[in-house]
């Protein structure tokens, strides 16, 4: 998901001809980058607050609720997933951004003298052209898919932690609060172990190498 949202959004902001709403739109969604995880996950913790939380007023306000979202291990792995795609949906937007900007103006103006409409051209020229940095993309999002520990950190609570930790919560409470030191070095070489063994295959199998 954090691979598709990105693209989707670029696409659609490419279709956008007035600049000024262009440029609004890419400034606001790039901000979430810019903040920590602590300031992320407290904006998500306080939006979604059984007691003042918008979700949760709204949720009122229809006659539902409140839910204790952070309470709750079915909304767990959602709230990460969403919260990780918003935070850095901006980055990488800009990124096929760049990408379709570098796209040559002829092709699109062949395209037009032939009759396509701007989704043909969309399909056509502007997704194929994009292959190479969705490739590059992929592979980053790959490579950090098992170093994810700020998120967890900020955002987990006993009531939820079974249901979202992860290895590098692991290595950090050996390590750090049990002073366990073989057992999370041991860990840790693990997760650069799977890291590259998942990205090789991840490589191999989107031809990485071949135009």
């Amino acid at each position: 998901m954090g691979f598709i949202a990105p693209l989707v959004v670029a696409l659609s902001l490419n279709e956008v001809f007035q600049p000024l709403f262009k440029k609004i739109t890419q400034m606001v969604i790039y901000l979430p980058h810019l903040f920590s995880w602590v300031v992320v996950g407290g904006i998500w913790i306080y939006i979604l607050s059984p007691d003042a939380g918008l979700v949760n007023g709204v949720l009122q306000w229809i006659g539902v609720g409140p839910i204790h979202f952070f309470a709750q291990e079915a909304y767990a792995k959602p709230i990460m997933i969403l919260s990780a795609i918003w935070k850095d949906m901006g980055y990488t937007c800009i990124i096929y951004l760049a990408a379709i900007v570098g796209i040559s103006p002829t092709i699109y103006e062949a395209a037009r003298i032939d009759g396509a409409n701007r989704w043909k051209q969309m399909i056509y020229i502007t997704i194929p052209q994009l292959v190479p940095t969705m490739k590059v993309v992929l592979l980053l999002n790959i490579m950090g898919i098992l170093r994810i520990f700020d998120q967890v950190f900020v955002m987990r609570n006993p009531a939820i932690s079974r249901e979202v930790d992860v290895i590098m919560m692991y290595v950090y409470e050996k390590g750090i609060l049990e002073f366990e030191m073989g057992v999370a070095t041991a860990a840790a070489f693990l997760v650069v172990l799977a890291t590259l063994i998942l990205v090789s295959l991840v490589r191999k199998g989107i031809r990485f190498d071949m135009e």
